[in-house]
């Protein structure tokens, strides 16, 4: 799950730095800082050194999703907005809410921290990304991202609390993510805003 989320979310990094025309060493820059945030995170609130530090075959994997990101925007156009990148980034969201979910489960954590840890390891990265592109992080907004994460870390917790093997539990939280995600994507779901509540209370 963590090799596949590394390569998701560094191109999904990198594409986006790419649209924005930094070169590329800024592009590998917010393509690592996507891939590895969320994950070094969640290491540090569980007590561990981050992978990122123990392991070189972790860099491999993101610069491969760098490389990625730059063959697709010589072949494509608007290589941000194709549907491959979507895909990519919800995959790496489910991958990264079930390895964080595994990593909070495995060192004791409540059932909160199970979501919480899983969902930071998921959105860490791209609020990372999205500050070094000089815009607030876009999982703060309306946009239906973050929940997606939100609900594949309840789907681990509950099907590993009822006694579920980690296998099952595993592929239940990255189903749950992906398809929430791909959903969102494909019907436009939006979280509601205060002043959209305001406005249709109002109406009323």
């Amino acid at each position: 799950m963590n090799a596949v989320g590394l390569v998701a979310f560094a191109l999904v990094g990198a594409t986006k730095a790419i649209r924005e025309e930094f070169d590329l060493f800024g592009v590998t820059v917010v393509g690592l800082a996507t891939a590895f945030a969320g994950g070094a995170t969640r290491d540090v609130l569980v007590g561990r050194v981050p992978l990122v530090l123990r392991s070189f075959g972790e860099i491999s994997l993101a610069l491969l999703g760098v490389a990625l990101a730059v063959c697709a925007h010589i072949v494509l156009d608007a290589a941000d907005e194709h549907p491959a990148t979507l895909v990519a980034d919800a995959i790496g969201l489910a991958a990264f809410t079930t390895a964080g979910a595994i990593v909070a489960t495995n060192v004791g954590v409540s059932g909160f921290g199970v979501v919480a840890v899983a969902t930071i390891n998921a959105v860490g990265g791209g609020a990372l990304a999205d500050l070094l592109l000089g815009r607030q992080p876009f999982v703060l907004f309306d946009d239906f991202y973050a929940s997606c994460a939100v609900l594949g870390g309840v789907a681990y917790w509950l099907a590993a609390s009822i006694g579920g093997s980690p296998g099952p539990a595993a592929a239940l939280c990255a189903s749950v993510t992906v398809c929430t995600r791909l959903l969102a994507v494909s019907l436009d779901w939006h979280l509601p805003t205060a002043q959209r509540l305001g406005r249709h209370w109002r109406r009323r």
